[in-house]
């Protein structure tokens, strides 16, 4: 056996706590790589491992299989699996590995509040949160370590939760390990309100709604998250949602989290047959409801350009403050890209209303 590139240490067992960064993210992070021998006999790849991870047990080992964490020449195994000669085992994992180091980086940010214990960023679109395998700079964290560095602060930013890449919006970020500790509470509680808004193909019969089904990885693309409707399958997700406008062919609504599940908004509006507009990965970037008008179609593929990602705010946040005990409530207005496509939208639905479609496409 040869173990390659191992990015740090962890006990096993800490594979069980992840929950920690329970919001949506798409990154996953290699904590474990081994290059089985060449004269390995065929063996579970429970047992297999049971050999080579510190506080590993079975029971430990086919639950992080169960979760979609072990992999096998990078596609999710079960734990029955066997291990052949040269076949390439990895564990990812939510969570970067410890040994990551952030530098600064004099990367822009818009810093929303900051005080003593925690600060807020609104997120632009296209950066990524954390760096992870791979991809070890130009990220927010980076950012964040430059700013403190430029305040004279020996802060290292501490997650308390994430948002996708392409997903803008507020992002909650503690100065202390007491600040972390008790915004994570919080969030395991579900006592922070999370109000996000989005964009969505479709028309809803009803104005508000929810949609529960369980969240869990694609067992053919790891990267996809899937809902299974008999939670028979990844971890009960619950999104609760309100139609704030409706243009027609495409509906601007406020969506609550009940659960944080990876891709949770994501996934589950795709689920309900609403995919997010110019959603790449869960099939919003097609053309789903409209008209066979080439000028429609041209109309459509112009707001991709003005939103080259899925219309996704995450617009505010409730929280019991740790340093002073009380709730406080922060909102931020949506950033360029998606007001510019719902104003388009507006305007269009409302020539449709008068009956003046074809007249406003010219």
């Amino acid at each position: 056996m040869r173990k390659e590139k191992m990015q740090n240490d962890i006990p096993f067992n800490e594979i069980e706590n992840e929950e920690g960064f329970n919001d949506e993210t798409q990154e996953l992070y290699e904590h474990h790589r081994f290059v089985v021998d060449k004269g390995q006999t065929p063996l579970r790849i429970d047992k297999y491992l049971m050999n080579l991870l510190s506080n590993a047990t079975r029971n430990k080992i086919q639950k992080a299989a169960k979760d979609g964490k072990i992999l096998i020449n990078g596609k999710v195994v079960k734990s029955n699996q066997k291990v052949q000669p040269h076949d390439v085992v990895t564990i990812v994992l939510s969570y970067p590995p410890k040994e990551v180091e952030i530098f600064g980086q004099d990367i822009p940010l818009d810093i929303f509040y900051e005080d003593d214990d925690l600060l807020i960023v609104n997120k632009q679109p296209n950066m990524v949160v954390h760096p992870s395998y791979g991809n070890y700079s130009g990220t927010l964290l980076n950012a964040l370590k430059f700013h403190f560095e430029q305040n004279n602060l020996d802060i290292n930013p501490m997650m308390v939760h994430r948002i996708d890449k392409d997903t803008s919006g507020l992002l909650l970020i503690a100065k202390n390990e007491k600040t972390q500790t008790h915004l994570g509470k919080q969030f395991f509680d579900h006592t922070i309100d999370r109000k996000y808004q989005a964009l969505v193909w479709g028309d809803f019969d009803e104005d508000e709604g929810t949609i529960e089904g369980a969240i869990g990885r694609n067992p053919k693309n790891r990267k996809i998250m899937t809902v299974f409707p008999d939670n028979d399958y990844g971890k009960p997700a619950i999104t609760h949602y309100k139609v704030l406008e409706r243009f027609s062919y495409v509906t601007l609504v406020e969506c609550v989290l009940e659960t944080g599940r990876t891709h949770q908004i994501r996934a589950h509006m795709r689920y309900a047959k609403h995919p997010l507009f110019n959603d790449s990965t869960y099939g919003g970037d097609q053309i789903l409801k409209g008209t066979t008008f080439s000028k429609y179609k041209q109309f459509i593929h112009n707001c991709f350009s003005l939103l080259p990602r899925q219309a996704l705010h995450a617009k505010s946040l409730g929280f019991v403050h740790p340093g002073t005990g009380e709730r406080v409530h922060f909102e931020s207005e949506l950033p360029n890209d998606m007001q510019s496509v719902i104003e388009k939208w507006r305007v269009y639905a409302q020539h449709k209303l008068n009956g003046e479609e074809l007249l406003f496409l010219q």
